[in-house]
C-alpha cells in the first residue's frame, strides 16, 4: 500500500491558455515529478483497503464532497502520500502534485512572468510613407495551483509544512472566497481567477518536531479539516505487509508483530514505521526463507532495517541490534543461536 501503491499514474497532461490541457500519452509516476501541469490517477490494485483505511478514506471523501480542503497530517512512513493519492483516485479528475520546498515563493505555486513577447508591424501601404508599431509585453505562465484553479484539477500538496508559510499565502482566498488573486494578470484584464467548483485540495503535513518544517499561519490550518494520522492497526499492518511483500499470513504477522513490540520501548517520537514491515517482508520473500527466530535471513534483515531507527529512539543504553533481537525472540520464540554471517549475504555483525 505505502509508497507508490496506490500512484497509478497512467499519463501526464500539457495544455494551453484558455483550453484545458490534453492528454498527450507520456507516462509513469516520474511524469508528477517533472514539471508537468497534471497527471491522470487510477485506484490501485496493490491498495490494502482495510476497514480501519477505508473508514479514513470515507471521511475524507466525505470533506471534500461538502467543499473543505483535506489535511493528513502525521510522522513520516504512516501513508499520507499514499492514502492522499488513493483519495484523489477516487474524485476521478486530475491530479497536481506539489512537493513543499524552503525554496518556495508564491510564484512557483502561482505562476510568474516568463520572458516578453515583442511584435513588430511594418504599415507600407502608401510606398512614400512607412509606419511602424512595436508592443513588448511580459508573458504570464501558470504555475500549477492557477492551472488547477482554472479547470477544476485535485491538488495533492505533500509535506505543505516544508514551504515557507508566506509562500501559502495565495491558498488562503482559494479555500475561503473561492478566488485566486494572480496580479501578473492585471495586464490582461484578468487579475483574478475563479476557483473552478470540482477544484479539490489535499495537503500532507509532518509534525513540527521533524527537521525542515515550518509552523503553519493559523489561517490556513483554519481553513482545512485535519485527519490525524498514525500507525494503523494491527490487522491493517498485516494485510498490508502480506500484499506488499507477497507473504502467507503467518510470516506477516511475525514481522508486523516484531516492529510493533519495539514501538513500545522507543523513549521519543522516533519509531519503526510500517515501511520496516514492507522492507523486512521484501528482503525475506525474494530469499524465499520464513519470519522465524532460527532462520538467520530474517534476523539479520531485521538488524538491518530496524538498527537505525531504534538506535536512536531508546534511552537505555543497550545496543539496537540486541533490543532488535530481543524483540525476535519474544515474538518468535527464543531459538536464538549465533548466526554465520557467511550463510546470509546480507552482512556480519
Amino acid at each position: 500500500m505505502f509508497e507508490t501503491a496506490t500512484q497509478s499514474i497512467i499519463r501526464q497532461m500539457g495544455g494551453q491558455a484558455g483550453k484545458p490541457p490534453p492528454m498527450d500519452g507520456a507516462g509513469g509516476e516520474a511524469a508528477a515529478k517533472s514539471g508537468g501541469p497534471a497527471v491522470s490517477v487510477e485506484p490501485s490494485e496493490a491498495f490494502v483497503a482495510s476497514p480501519g483505511i477505508a473508514a479514513i478514506t470515507d471521511r475524507a471523501l466525505a470533506y471534500l464532497a461538502a467543499g473543505y480542503a483535506v489535511h493528513f497530517s502525521g510522522p513520516p512512513g504512516v501513508g499520507k502520500t499514499t492514502l492522499a493519492f488513493h483519495v484523489a483516485a477516487q474524485l476521478g479528475r486530475p491530479v497536481s502534485l506539489i512537493y513543499g520546498d524552503h525554496e518556495f515563493g508564491s510564484s512557483n505555486l502561482v505562476g510568474r512572468e516568463n520572458g516578453y513577447l515583442r511584435s513588430r508591424v511594418t504599415d507600407n501601404f502608401i510606398s512614400s510613407v512607412v509606419k511602424l508599431h512595436e508592443e513588448e509585453r511580459a508573458l504570464w505562465v501558470d504555475n500549477r495551483i492557477t492551472t488547477a484553479c482554472r479547470y477544476g484539477y485535485t491538488i495533492i500538496y505533500d509535506e505543505f509544512n516544508r514551504t515557507r508559510p508566506e509562500a501559502n499565502n495565495p491558498i488562503l482566498s482559494i479555500l475561503s472566497e473561492g478566488l485566486l488573486s494572480v496580479p501578473g494578470l492585471d495586464n490582461r484584464g484578468e487579475g483574478y481567477v475563479r476557483v473552478h467548483p470540482e477544484f479539490r485540495a489535499i495537503f500532507t503535513s509532518n509534525p513540527l518536531e521533524y527537521a525542515g518544517v515550518h509552523k503553519t499561519q493559523d489561517a490556513l490550518l483554519d481553513r482545512l479539516i485535519t485527519i490525524e494520522l498514525d500507525h494503523y492497526d494491527r490487522e491493517s499492518e498485516i494485510q498490508i505487509t502480506m500484499a506488499r511483500g507477497r507473504l502467507d499470513r503467518e510470516d506477516a504477522v511475525r514481522i508486523v508483530d516484531v516492529v510493533r513490540e519495539l514501538r513500545t520501548v522507543t523513549a521519543n517520537h522516533q519509531f519503526p514505521t510500517i515501511r520496516a514491515c514492507i522492507a523486512i517482508a521484501k528482503v525475506i520473500g525474494q530469499r524465499q526463507v520464513h519470519a522465524v527466530a532460527d532462520e538467520p535471513a530474517f534476523r539479520w534483515a531485521c538488524r538491518d532495517v530496524l538498527s537505525s531507527v531504534m538506535s536512536r529512539a531508546t534511552a537505555d543504553g543497550r545496543p539496537a541490534a540486541q533490543i532488535v533481537d530481543a524483540a525476535v525472540a519474544r515474538v518468535c520464540g527464543t531459538g536464538m543461536g549465533m548466526i554465520d554471517p557467511s550463510t546470509t549475504g546480507l552482512g556480519s555483525d
